[in-house]
């Protein structure tokens, strides 16, 4: 299936020679939810920028599903939602204004039934006839996603969707974003909290220093690079490891009471039985074990620092 966003050796210099994107390339399947993850700075507002049509690339190509951002704008643009980071527009408009006013931008016909169903989506129906200036910022929040979505796109971006907002609001649109994506609408997001796209994501993207380091289905990801700890909580403290343990990777806590096992999970699940096997033929006799995994945010870590 051809992709819905395609990137193709795009690469983004700016006048004062900073190198803000280099030859990147990515593929974003149709109604996936792919999570974009980077530090400050790693490029992930001005890729999406660029494809949105808002900054133009350097060098490279984008499609949005077949349709060139240089060559064939108003189309590809059509496709495209955009929740950027901070709200935009009159403060002075009623709710309903705005957002209706978001859709005519894009040439669509009037359609108040389908505005109505998208406020009350988010929340915002009560509040559609109130100014922009009165609402707090959790609501202004969702005004931002209202506006995006009021020319129906196929292609929803979301930048930082949630930085600084509360968790009843994080809650609704983590909720909100799921049903986009049943619908079929493709989710990019950006964000800082890995929670969110371990939550989420059908994929993980990891940008850094404008390139992208990897791309990876979340459950393969996490199988891949996660890593294991089985902790054995000992009968009687050890002095130290016996030699006889030496092809494992064990620790020995402070207090000689616990052994720690770290193991990979794709590789080392069997070698469990051949531990437990061999503590048993060296007389040492545990009470109790934990297993505990790497989270999202443990290898987003290691693979920030090279650990990988």
């Amino acid at each position: 299936m051809q992709p819905i966003v395609s990137v193709t050796n795009l690469s983004k210099t700016y006048a004062s020679g900073f190198h803000a994107l280099k030859n990147i390339n990515l593929s974003i399947r149709r109604g996936e939810i792919f999570a974009l993850l980077g530090p400050n700075g790693a490029g992930k507002t001005t890729l999406i920028s660029i494809i949105c049509g808002i900054v133009k690339a350097t060098e490279g190509a984008v499609l949005v599903d077949g349709r060139d951002i240089a060559t064939e704008y108003r189309a590809a643009r059509s496709l495209i939602g955009l929740v950027p980071q901070e709200l935009t527009t009159d403060s002075f408009e009623t709710v309903w204004a705005t957002v209706s006013f978001s859709r005519g931008l894009f040439g669509k016909p009037a359609n108040p039934a389908y505005i109505e169903k998208v406020l009350k989506d988010l929340s915002l129906w009560d509040k559609r006839n109130n100014k922009i200036i009165t609402l707090s910022g959790g609501m202004k929040r969702r005004v931002l996603i209202a506006k995006a979505l009021s020319h129906e796109p196929r292609v929803l971006f979301l930048d930082e969707p949630t930085a600084g907002v509360d968790v009843e609001l994080r809650r609704d649109m983590w909720q909100l974003v799921r049903s986009l994506s049943e619908s079929g609408v493709t989710i990019i997001l950006t964000t800082h909290y890995i929670d969110e796209a371990e939550e989420m994501a059908d994929r993980i993207g990891v940008i850094n220093g404008g390139e992208i380091m990897l791309v990876e289905e979340k459950a393969e990801l996490m199988r891949k690079l996660g890593k294991k700890q089985l902790t054995l909580q000992l009968e009687s403290p050890l002095q130290e490891i016996p030699a006889t343990l030496a092809d494992y990777r064990l620790a020995l806590s402070g207090d000689g009471n616990e052994l720690i096992y770290t193991y990979d999970t794709e590789r080392e699940r069997n070698s469990i039985i051949a531990l437990l096997k061999a503590l048993e033929d060296a007389g040492i006799r545990f009470k109790d074990l934990q297993t505990t995994q790497s989270s999202l945010e443990d290898i987003f870590v290691s693979l920030l620092r090279g650990d990988q």
